[in-house]
């Protein structure tokens, strides 16, 4: 009789604890929808022209420039949230690494490299050529990287990132040098800052492509999920490890090659994310996607409009602030990681 009403009880607290899971989790993924819808109306009601609603009716020069500048520019900070979020989703789980995004396994700083090299060859280049140029560097980055990591036998979750930036490291400062000599460091210094400002309707609209990539990783997930148990695995359960590995990293390069030509540098973001989002939800890649790509959108988002009313009437990048935060949070992850595993 005593063990049949413990039973009883473990089995109540069971579905007790269960229930409160189900109820934070429930609020969170709440409020994350309840952010972004708000930060976006922010973004959309924040400048340095005051638009109100009457005047948004009223004044065709007002209007004029909601749509030319400040739907583009929410749009943009939207769109480029997506793609580092979603690109880190596909990194962490193609390197089986929980710090590897774009930015720490080098991917971005080569989409620079690309960039520049068409500014100095190709000066006259159609955004749509720096954006192929772009992409292929970051293509050949991010296999490189992937190169690298699969000769190391020992891999360490911390020392998988430190490789990534240290060949990042490398390829951004070669991009300096060269920058240095073809007399382009301002334009490259206008890629690191990775702000918003310049964005206007006709430029932002190749981000777009980012919804795609991010619908085809949706698609892709399950996939995701398995190759991120390890090849074998993936190879028992019948799933070809290396060509999902080729469309992911395909997928990130297009992201990266895109973001990086229309609205810079942006670090931490692919990283941060993910992180946050699997604490609370798991690793299901298809369940956390949606929610990964909200919280990134919506931290950008935050981070820009704080660039905005610091300094008002000028502007902080967001990529600067975005760098604040991102370092934060990135070292207290990696002490957190570090706390379970002690």
């Amino acid at each position: 009789m005593t063990n049949v009403l413990a039973a009883d009880s473990a089995a109540h607290d069971a579905a007790t604890a269960a229930t409160q899971r189900l109820r934070r989790r429930r609020l969170l993924l709440g409020g994350i929808a309840v952010s972004f819808v708000l930060l976006f109306v922010a973004s959309l009601s924040i400048g340095g022209y005051d638009i109100t609603l009457e005047k948004l009716l009223h004044d065709p020069e007002a209007r004029a420039m909601f749509f030319i500048s400040r739907i583009p520019r929410t749009l943009a900070l939207c769109f480029a949230g997506v793609a580092m979020c979603v690109s880190g989703v596909i990194m962490q789980v193609v390197t089986q690494n929980k710090f590897v995004e774009p930015t720490t396994a080098g991917t971005t700083q080569w989409a620079g490299l690309g960039i520049l090299i068409g500014l100095i060859f190709f000066p006259a280049a159609t955004p749509l050529l720096k954006m192929v140029i772009a992409t292929g560097f970051a293509f050949v980055g991010t296999m490189v990287f992937i190169g690298v990591i699969r000769g190391i036998k020992h891999k360490g979750s911390v020392l998988v990132p430190l490789v990534g930036i240290m060949l990042g490291a490398v390829v951004g400062a070669a991009t300096l040098l060269l920058a240095s000599e073809n007399d382009l460091l301002q334009s490259m210094s206008t890629w690191r800052s990775g702000g918003f400002s310049s964005v206007v309707r006709g430029f932002y609209e190749p981000l777009w492509a980012v919804a795609i990539i991010a619908i085809g990783a949706w698609f892709l997930a399950d996939r995701l999920t398995i190759i991120g148990l390890g090849k074998d695995f993936a190879t028992n359960v019948g799933v070809h490890y290396e060509r999902v590995v080729l469309l992911g990293v395909t997928m990130v390069a297009l992201a990266a090659g895109v973001t990086s030509v229309v609205v810079g540098f942006i670090p931490f973001l692919g990283l941060i994310v993910p992180n946050l989002i699997s604490m609370s939800l798991g690793d299901d890649a298809r369940r956390n996607l949606p929610w990964v790509a909200l919280t990134g959108a919506s931290l950008l988002m935050a981070c820009d409009i704080v660039g905005r009313l610091v300094v008002a009437p000028m502007e902080i990048p967001a990529s600067v602030i975005l760098g604040v935060i991102g370092a934060v949070v990135f070292i207290g992850i990696m002490l957190r990681q570090r706390k379970n595993h002690g």
